[in-house]
């Protein structure tokens, strides 16, 4: 039997192109494949768009695989299922497999399930990642703000429609970085105005891409805004 192939979980930065790490590049150049998420058939990931200009597709076994934005537990079953037994045909192969993600591998990525999927189906695969800069330091480096010193507490909090808990994360740290923000902006806004801190906050959409946003806090309310979009707030 030919020797598997390893599979790497790649994370590519936040969005400029300029901060993936070398080793992330090494493990491009060297991966016959590259995996990448998609949403629907023919769409390039945020991932793919931020690792393309490092590869040349002709050169390489281009891997989408789609994973649908529903909750229907049957369908995300199936298309999990589907997408980790494309992966495996090519690590059967022998062949490595690099699946890009933005932000880092292990921190609210599609890649942890692809993990934990692959190890429960094949534990017989070699899993490695690359770590990545994740959104929440590009936006501190962008906005100038300093998340954390001395004994300062952060937390990463996925924002929800929940005044009470939104509040809660804001009270007891010294600063936070929201995800998943765009949802529920007007509650968010609403929670600071409450607190008295709105002008401790800042919202960037795509940080350090090309399309990157940062938004003036005063335009918000009733914004429509970009999934890729987070609000740190630092008392």
């Amino acid at each position: 039997m030919t020797n598997l192939g390893t599979l790497y979980g790649l994370g590519v930065g936040p969005g400029d192109p300029e901060l993936i790490t070398v080793k992330a590049f090494r493990v491009i150049q060297e991966s016959p494949v590259i995996a990448y998420p998609r949403k629907r058939k023919g769409s390039k990931s945020y991932a793919h768009r931020i690792a393309e200009v490092y590869i040349r597709p002709e050169e390489k076994e281009m891997l989408g695989l789609v994973f649908p934005m529903t909750k229907d537990q049957a369908i995300l079953e199936r298309e999990w299922n589907a997408a980790v037994e494309k992966v495996w045909e090519k690590l059967r192969e022998g062949k490595n497999v690099a699946f890009v993600t933005e932000g880092d591998p292990l921190l609210y990525s599609t890649f942890i399930h692809m993990m934990k999927l692959m190890r429960e189906l094949h534990p017989e695969v070699d899993i490695k990642t690359v770590p990545g800069i994740s959104s929440f330091n590009g936006s501190a480096s962008r906005l100038g703000i300093a998340l954390a010193d001395g004994d300062d507490h952060v937390a990463i909090v996925p924002a929800r429609d929940d005044y009470e808990a939104m509040k809660k994360a804001i009270v007891e740290h010294d600063a936070v970085v929201f995800i998943k923000v765009a949802k529920v902006i007007d509650l968010m806004i609403a929670v600071l105005k409450d607190l008295d801190l709105l002008h401790k906050a800042s919202v960037v959409t795509k940080v350090t891409s090309d399309e990157e946003v940062i938004w003036n806090m005063s335009e918000l309310e009733g914004a429509e805004l970009e999934y890729l979009t987070l609000m740190v707030v630092r008392k």
